[in-house]
């Protein structure tokens, strides 16, 4: 029961909106090196679900433009997502103890 996944880029932020799981990221797959061109910042506040493929997506795009010397901010997270992070033992790689 998947919804839908909008993305937007605005200024130096990349903004993710609706359902960001395995039924809904091949567009932004897709389109990831487009993008994240000059993207220093991925806002997942307005992500009502994301599962464990989004989160590996998420992941994916913090490797990726770190490849280029950038280290990728994800503001926004929520407590569900948080849980996700620790529950993957992900907090190294997708720091959650900074106001997001």
């Amino acid at each position: 029961m998947s919804g839908t996944l909008h993305f937007e880029s605005l200024q130096q932020c990349l903004i993710l909106s609706g359902c960001l799981d395995r039924e809904t990221l091949l567009p932004l797959w897709q389109q990831r090196e487009s993008l994240l061109n000059g993207v220093t910042c991925v806002d997942v506040a307005q992500l009502e679900r994301v599962d464990s493929s989004g989160l590996a997506l998420l992941v994916h795009l913090r490797d990726y433009v770190g490849r280029h010397g950038i280290v990728l901010q994800i503001s926004g997270i929520t407590d569900r997502l948080r849980t996700l992070i620790e529950l993957y033992n992900l907090q190294e790689i997708i720091p959650v103890d900074s106001a997001s």
